[in-house]
């Protein structure tokens, strides 16, 4: 049996929770991608005077004091919080009832490439500028990266594998990538997966600004004129499940993981290869065992930087041959910024849109075409079309790639 054998366990999505910059909740995020709602604006949660980049996509209307208590509080970042508040969405739409031998069978993959950086800047501040000697004791468990994945798997009783991904802008993608081949594999009959991230703090953003890869402006991923890319934070969270099991049950099925593609370019830090990124792009159609001409729509990494913009152009290219002048690709990045760690989860729900909807959600802010693109990025305005596969891509700093395939339900 090849690897994308049609005996092979088939992994599905029965539920999705979002936390955006386009809102709170799935319907509100997949409202704002339909609308081209442009998530990005002046920074309002911290003071702004010291920045050089003024402008974010901050989940504004998300507020943890809405959802938890003061003791909770205490113990979860912003960052924690978003995850357990995407979570119980995608726990609820899933209507997957979680006993102790399922518990037992259900994994928890959940990315962040910063974990608790508010805990962290805040306490910086206190210790390095107001000369405090002692912290709060719940600093450490408010910080550490596997916050957010503790924390939902022990919400919910979830006793199978668990784990935070922390791959850069990859993060998401090689953690629900990792979560779907636990349930493939039979290791687990479910799993809880998906991206959380909140840099939006003085400390957060001062770090990317030294980067000097961020717009002043806006973020316009494709076009000529384009400058940078924009910060945002969320969380989105999926709830895979083994395909046959969730039909057994009576579950209503949003879309296939198919397959995916992880690859290291092993070259520069920060600057992409095209190479590695075709070569995820490639592994992803075949893991799935979909040929190039099956998709019908890439959710691209798009961060409207100049080299990675063009690299990906190119790489689509390499992976897809003619077909990729004739695909439809978007940069949802345009509309909820750019989540680091949260990313690839984001854009996951964007694709489970695409594909559920026959609604591709559009570039925002696009201006001038640049001659090195060529591509069909379905500029400023969301398209009806059909979209029954689809290919969410993501390529991180250090080189560290991660492709998903989607198929429809």
């Amino acid at each position: 049996m090849s690897a994308a054998g049609s005996d092979r366990r088939r992994v599905v999505i029965t539920g999705l929770g979002v936390v955006s910059a386009l809102g709170t909740g799935r319907a509100a995020h997949f409202e704002g991608l339909r609308e081209g709602r442009v998530g990005i604006g002046p920074i309002e949660r911290i003071s702004a005077e010291r920045l050089m980049i003024k402008i974010a996509a901050e989940a504004k209307g998300f507020e943890g004091t809405d959802y938890f208590d003061r003791s909770q509080l205490a113990l979860y970042d912003r960052v924690t919080q978003m995850a357990l508040v995407a979570a119980a969405e995608a726990m609820a739409q899933s209507g997957l009832e979680i006993d102790e031998e399922l518990g037992l069978r259900t994994a928890t993959i959940i990315a962040t490439a910063m974990g608790g950086l508010h805990t962290q800047d805040e306490n910086y501040y206190a210790v390095y500028h107001e000369m405090k000697n002692r912290v709060h004791p719940f600093i450490i468990p408010r910080l550490m990266a596997n916050a957010p994945v503790s924390q939902v798997s022990m919400k919910y009783g979830l006793m199978g594998p668990a784990w935070s991904v922390a791959t850069a802008c990859s993060s998401a993608n090689h953690a629900i990538g990792q979560a779907m081949q636990l349930v493939r594999s039979g290791a687990c009959d479910a799993a809880v997966t998906g991206g959380t991230e909140s840099v939006l703090c003085f400390g957060g953003i001062k770090a990317w600004e030294g980067l000097r890869v961020m717009s002043k402006d806006g973020c316009r991923p494709f076009s000529k004129t384009r400058n940078g890319m924009v910060l945002g934070e969320g969380a989105a969270i999926l709830v895979l499940e083994e395909r046959e099991r969730a039909m057994a049950r009576g579950a209503t099925i949003l879309a296939e993981v198919a397959g995916t593609g992880m690859t290291a370019d092993a070259g520069d830090i920060v600057a992409p290869k095209m190479e590695g990124a075709a070569r995820a792009i490639s592994l992803a159609l075949a893991d799935a065992g979909m040929p190039a001409e099956a998709v019908d729509y890439v959710n691209a990494h798009g961060t409207a930087t100049a080299i990675n913009d063009r690299t990906e152009a190119a790489a689509l290219r390499a992976a897809l041959g003619e077909h990729a002048e004739s695909i439809m690709v978007s940069s949802t990045k345009s509309m909820h910024g750019h989540a680091i760690g949260a990313a690839g989860a984001l854009e996951a729900a964007a694709v489970v849109m695409a594909l559920t909807e026959n609604v591709v959600p559009p570039t925002m802010g696009y201006e001038e075409p640049d001659p090195e693109i060529g591509l069909d990025v379905v500029p400023n305005a969301a398209r009806q079309a059909p979209v029954k596969a689809a290919l969410s891509n993501s390529f991180a700093f250090g080189g560290l790639n991660a492709v998903l395939a989607f198929r429809g339900a």
